[in-house]
């Protein structure tokens, strides 16, 4: 829900720049990977230095990009199998430099092994989400379901990680970490269970009378 309604404020703000850089010769690909490096570094040399709210401010903006060469690729009417693996791919490497980096800080600097490792949870878990979904569309089935998708993650993670680094007490990120653990988890056995149930029904339907 909070994709769809957000998509279009998104892109009628960004549809000028997408437009600009298409005019000066920037390819969505470009932008994709621009992107994910600037989250990475954010996450990876900022967040373990104990700069949560830069960090976090950072990553928000590179995040961005995701919107960006989205609207890039449909003004070329290039929208295709490569962009859609390519930032896929991508996106699961910057999620993954966003956990790590949390965890880094927490093991370390921060003092707090509880957050880290609930950090460490949200990674994994995040992972099995998007593997689930990708697994099951390359059998044919389809499961893109859960209450808890990549960008009701991000926006959480990043908010609460942000306020941390500005005096929120930690055991509020620890809170929303275990509680995102908890409900990517759900979003887990939501995925199966639909992938489950098209699988039953197709046996039942192939099955002779």
């Amino acid at each position: 829900m909070l994709n769809r309604h957000a998509r279009g404020f998104f892109t009628g703000l960004f549809s000028p720049l997408a437009r600009f850089l298409l005019r000066v010769g920037v390819s969505p690909d470009a932008v994709t990977v621009v992107g994910t490096a600037g989250v990475v570094l954010g996450a990876l040399i900022l967040y373990p230095l104990g700069q949560l709210w830069w960090g976090s401010l950072l990553i928000a903006v590179f995040a961005l990009s995701d919107v960006v060469d989205g609207i890039m690729a449909r003004e070329q009417g290039r929208s295709g199998p490569w962009g859609n693996f390519l930032d896929s791919t991508l996106d699961r490497l910057a999620d993954g430099a966003i956990f790590v980096g949390v965890a880094i800080w927490f093991f370390t600097g921060g003092g707090n092994s509880a957050i880290a490792i609930a950090s460490l949870a949200c990674l994994v878990l995040g992972m099995v989400v998007s593997y689930a979904r990708a697994k099951a569309e390359s059998l044919g089935f389809y499961a893109n379901v859960g209450i808890a998708e990549r960008a009701e993650r991000l926006i959480s993670v990043l908010l609460v990680t942000g306020l941390t680094g500005l005096g929120l007490p930690p055991v509020v990120l620890l809170v929303t970490l275990v509680m995102l653990a908890a409900a990517t988890a759900v979003t887990v056995v939501q995925r199966m269970a639909a992938v489950r149930e098209q699988a039953m029904a197709d046996v039942d339907g192939g099955t002779p009378a």
